[in-house]
């Protein structure tokens, strides 16, 4: 991992397009700007986590009527 020191007002650079700036310091908590192009999804990663978990629950659901879709068009035939 990298680990870069900023100071209010300044920033890094990812990438081509996307600028993370330090907007605020207080305290333990620090405020970020994040400007990234409209492509590229930016979350706080427990929400990304939320979004990973709740899609592999989907998936499984969707695999689990497929599955019985499957059987009962077998009975079908």
């Amino acid at each position: 991992m990298l680990v870069l020191s900023r100071k209010i007002n300044e920033s890094i650079i990812i990438g081509d397009g996307i600028e993370v700036k330090i907007v605020d310091v207080s305290g333990r908590s620090v405020k970020i700007g994040i400007d990234a192009p409209r492509d590229v999804s930016v979350h706080r990663k427990e929400v990304y986590e939320a979004i990973l978990n709740e899609n592999i629950e989907a998936t499984k659901k969707e695999n689990i009527v497929s599955f019985i879709d499957f059987f009962k068009q077998q009975k079908r035939d």
